[in-house]
């Protein structure tokens, strides 16, 4: 009788042997299923975000008649360079791109700047109401843009600004968000480079240049390459402080192929559009992995 007891201690029932197997199909399953989702919600913002701007392309190589062919074609019947001639010529786009890279340059520039001298003293300087401070500066990256334009054209034009590079630059020469993230980075830093950085007798200044700023380079870099995007692609505080087309930028520029005719030509527009857009595109897919690393160690950490 004991070898009987013993012998059916060690045969296992069939539920032990089934349930393991059907738990790893349950899960294989709900793993393809995430990842077919995940797949077609990249499509559709790849398609979203693609499709216009292969409209774009394409519609800059069609003649008139071919952009307005119905229905649509995906590809120019006979390209043509004529959109290109004619919004070059229509538009003094040489003059556009100097105001642009301009503005561009010492807006991006004073923004990096700032961003990264106040960060540092958010995290490494000790001085009273700092958290409350950090707070207000939260609270300033609710406020809409379009709440600041009357202020800063009445301040811009007591200064007697209008119409000048500075009167572009300097209302937007600094952003809470650029402070706030590369805060968030910086809280993320080793803590022991910078004691021993402080015990060989390094300043602020220092510690700065030498440590922080190497440590913090994909964060900077993502930061810069967005202010870089944002002043490039600025339509309506330019419009609002300049009144000459000397003074005009590339954005603006796009807006007066469209009405300096009184009728559109899309294929013109489009091929302006492509001035535009070109050169920052290049340098935006050359570095988007700065981009994603910093923006993904400011936010997830700190």
């Amino acid at each position: 009788m004991a070898q009987v007891d013993f012998v059916d201690e060690l045969t296992p029932g069939p539920a032990v042997t089934q349930a393991p197997v059907q738990t790893s199909w349950v899960g294989h399953r709900q793993s393809w299923l995430s990842l077919a989702l995940g797949y077609l919600g990249l499509a559709a913002c790849v398609a979203l975000i693609g499709l216009p701007l292969y409209w774009m392309v394409i519609g800059a190589f069609k003649t008139t008649a071919e952009v307005y062919r119905m229905p649509p074609t995906w590809l120019p019947a006979t390209p043509t360079w004529t959109n290109f001639v004619k919004a070059w010529e229509s538009a003094p786009f040489g003059r556009y791109y100097i105001n642009t890279l301009i503005v561009t340059l010492f807006g991006s520039g004073f923004e990096i700047f700032f961003a990264i001298t106040s960060a540092y003293a958010f995290v490494f300087l000790r001085f009273p109401k700092r958290e409350w401070l950090f707070l207000l500066l939260l609270a300033a990256l609710m406020v809409p843009n379009q709440v600041t334009i009357l202020p800063n054209y009445l301040t811009i034009a007591r200064l007697g600004w209008i119409n000048t590079y500075q009167g572009i630059v300097v209302p937007g020469a600094s952003v809470a968000y650029g402070t706030f993230l590369l805060r968030q980075y910086y809280k993320t830093l080793p803590l022991d480079i910078l004691d021993a950085a402080r015990v060989d007798g390094a300043g602020h200044l220092r510690v700065l240049w030498s440590i922080v700023l190497p440590l913090a380079r994909p964060a900077i870099i993502s930061f810069g390459l967005l202010s870089v995007v944002a002043k490039w692609n600025d339509f309506l505080w330019p419009l609002i402080v300049t009144n000459t087309k000397d003074m005009r930028v590339l954005s603006i520029g796009i807006y007066w192929l469209m009405v300096e005719e009184g009728t559109i030509d899309w294929g013109v527009v489009m091929a302006g559009t492509l001035f535009v857009v070109l050169p920052v595109a290049l340098i935006f897919l050359y570095a988007q992995r700065y981009i994603v690393e910093g923006i993904a160690a400011g936010a997830v950490k700190g």
